[in-house]
């Protein structure tokens, strides 16, 4: 039920299949939610969902069922799906049961599953990675980086709450006055603006420092100080993403760093480059000058930390600090987060589910084309070549 874009489909008629399936280890969210199912169902898309694939994101397998979608093993679904939904790819030892030509849409993180992505390429695979579809404004509703971001940065206020030993706003009682923490937050996307708003309305004093000049008027719209460094490379090809800076820059934004993080109770750091490592932002040196009690959320832990010190899904104690290194908060939140992503995937699929229920890869489409990772057992994004 596959065909590229221009290419004469097979006589077929059976609906397309898609499968769901169920994440593993410490993932909570599932791909799609039972309401999205439904209307992909409507789409003329038969839906197979592993069973208990959203029991951690709280959809039951009955739950799905009465959306109309199919519950069946997992081996049965990579046999008959033409398509398979994950949050995370696919477990290596599923590779060897895929089907050249099947395609799977899925969170890539290409800089940490390159060993999979290879493999996945001499498979004959067609990968659609979630997160590198081209950040334009058509692109808003797919834009899973974006989803997710909001989650994670919410909740990394909320953990960093709970982890400081400390109140975040002014108290003032019998007993004296409590100062209100101090939050600085490193990179001001998606994520960053939302720690900064869920800081700022927990009571606490938040600096906010990023690349982009763009976001200043974002930063202090939301009652944040943004910490400006000049002679910041920006480049408007980028899709709102940082780029990398020049070495007379970044000595300039250490300095500037040291001066903000010196004060800071809490600093949750969201600073990524695609397809690259992390950007240490934070000394071994700025983090001994840190208070006793202090807590660093580093949310690019997957991509190598914006400390030396981070280590992803692990908790670090440094000269009294807290390093978390967590860069799946999302699956914390598992139905919300779920429901989100659901629907930026479904947004997805319209772009690639023709009338007749099929799919149709349109390479003219530059979202579809920016998406597209391997096909026909080559790599076929510009970036990644």
């Amino acid at each position: 039920m596959f065909r590229a874009g221009h290419n004469k489909r097979k006589t077929d008629t059976r609906h397309m299949i898609t499968g769901i399936l169920k994440e593993t280890g410490n993932e909570n969210r599932v791909p799609m939610l039972p309401g999205e199912a439904a209307i992909l169902k409507k789409m003329g898309v038969e839906v197979l969902v592993e069973s208990h694939a959203g029991e951690k994101a709280y959809a039951s397998d009955k739950d799905f069922e009465n959306a109309g979608a199919v519950i069946a093993g997992r081996d049965k679904i990579i046999a008959s799906a033409d398509m398979l939904l994950t949050v995370n790819p696919p477990l290596a030892d599923d590779m060897a049961s895929f089907r050249p030509e099947q395609v799977i849409l899925t969170v890539l993180n290409p800089v940490e599953n390159s060993f999979w992505l290879e493999k996945a390429r001499l498979k004959g695979l067609t990968v659609m990675a979630l997160d590198l579809i081209p950040r334009t404004t058509r692109a808003q509703a797919m834009d899973i980086l974006s989803s997710m971001a909001t989650v994670s940065g919410y909740k990394a206020v909320l953990d960093a709450a709970s982890l400081l030993p400390r109140f975040f706003p002014m108290f003032m009682s019998a007993a004296g006055t409590i100062k209100p923490s101090r939050v600085l937050i490193l990179g001001a996307g998606v994520a960053g603006l939302q720690a900064l708003a869920i800081s700022r309305k927990l009571g606490a004093v938040v600096e906010v420092f990023d690349v982009r000049s763009a976001v200043k008027e974002e930063v202090k719209s939301l009652g944040g100080k943004f910490i400006e460094v000049e002679g910041a490379s920006e480049d408007s090809a980028a899709g709102g993403y940082a780029v990398e800076q020049s070495e007379e820059f970044l000595q300039r934004q250490k300095a500037k760093i040291a001066e903000s993080i010196a004060k800071a109770d809490i600093v949750i750091t969201t600073a990524q480059i695609p397809g690259k490592k992390a950007p240490v932002l934070i000394s071994e040196e700025m983090i001994k000058a840190m208070r006793n009690g202090s807590v660093i959320i580093d949310l690019a832990a997957a991509t190598g930390g914006n400390t030396p010190l981070t280590k992803n899904n692990e908790i670090i104690y440094y000269n009294g600090v807290t390093i978390v290194g967590n860069s799946s908060l999302q699956s914390t939140l598992p139905s919300d987060a779920s429901k989100m992503y659901g629907k930026n995937v479904y947004n997805f699929l319209q772009l690639i589910i023709n009338k007749e229920g099929n799919i149709n890869l349109n390479w003219e489409d530059d979202l579809v084309k920016g998406s597209c990772i391997t096909h026909n057992g080559e790599i076929v994004h510009e970036r990644l070549k």
